[in-house]
């Protein structure tokens, strides 16, 4: 009997991925990775400095381009590396808001004000560019938002852009995540089910682990994402266990959402001046766009 009922879950899950994949929009990883590219132009983002502000306008004006469901978030916190006090602001936008339970796409949009993690001690007060520590999330979120807006996802989905990730010191982990911790506290428009969380998914060699907190947190959408990601052959996503990593993830489980990061941690050009975008490839934000835009479009 037990194998019999496993046989029939996976001839329905096989007959559901072939509805959702024949089904689901195509993403564009061009265009995704020239998202990085414009992201990354605008120099440094760290709060504070003149990329930052004007990068936080162009992703306003591009969701509005998008959607009328906007919001700007503004909020203030201490950027301890720094010491000062920084006006941050999360970002969000709304679609296809018609009943049912919610998902939330997320990614920090902030970049490192240092490279304390630089080889060359001489690099290590220098703001980052972050190409993959910051832009490579965000840019997938950007073109599904632009996939989002041409076809009407089948439940309520919210993409959000969180401010203060890395503004701490390394070895205090509440420092971090300081944009995820307000809008916990703080939700708007409304507080999703579900969550995923996007961070450092670009790098060229990619191999995505079972980040510990999510599996704890939520073992059935971490297992069915996965599962999805081997039935499409996206090779990154890899069933063995990985880090502890205190994202922005976290303070989303602690407001009782279902909260998972997808996130390649073992990255050699993490918090240096070298995280930029010859280090990132098209191919492997292709490999989690395609995986969300069907989990997305296969859910009714």
């Amino acid at each position: 009997m037990k194998n019999s009922v496993t046989l029939t879950a996976v001839v329905l899950f096989a007959i559901l991925f072939s509805d959702a994949s024949a089904s689901a929009p195509e993403f564009d990883s061009d265009n995704a990775f020239s998202l990085l590219e414009k992201q990354c132009a605008f120099g440094p983002r760290n709060p504070g400095s003149e990329g930052y502000n004007k990068c936080r306008d162009w992703f306003v004006e591009y969701f509005e381009g998008l959607t009328d469901e906007v919001y700007k978030q503004p909020f203030k916190a201490q950027e301890t590396i720094t010491g000062e006090t920084r006006k941050l602001t999360n970002i969000i936008a709304g679609f296809g808001r018609d009943g049912g339970s919610g998902l939330m796409l997320c990614a920090h949009w902030d970049t490192r004000a240092i490279a304390d993690q630089d080889p060359d001690p001489k690099n290590r007060k220098t703001p980052i560019i972050g190409a993959n520590d910051g832009a490579s999330g965000v840019a997938v979120l950007l073109e599904i938002a632009r996939i989002a807006s041409e076809n009407p996802p089948p439940r309520p989905l919210l993409i959000v852009l969180f401010d203060g990730e890395d503004m701490g010191r390394s070895s205090y982990s509440q420092e971090f995540a300081l944009g995820s911790r307000y809008w916990a506290s703080n939700p708007i428009p409304a507080m999703p089910q579900e969550a995923i969380l996007l961070d450092m998914v670009g790098d060229s060699d990619l191999e995505f682990e079972i980040e510990y907190y999510s599996e704890r947190n939520a073992p059935g959408l971490r297992g069915y994402l996965w599962e999805l990601a081997t039935q499409m052959d996206l090779d990154a996503f890899r069933e063995i266990p990985g880090p502890r990593v205190a994202d922005d993830h976290v303070p989303l489980q602690q407001a009782g959402i279902r909260a998972i990061d997808i996130i390649d941690f073992e990255y050699p050009y993490w918090h240096t001046v070298g995280d930029t975008p010859d280090k990132c490839a098209p191919e492997s934000l292709d490999q989690v766009g395609k995986l969300l835009v069907a989990f997305i479009y296969g859910i009714e």
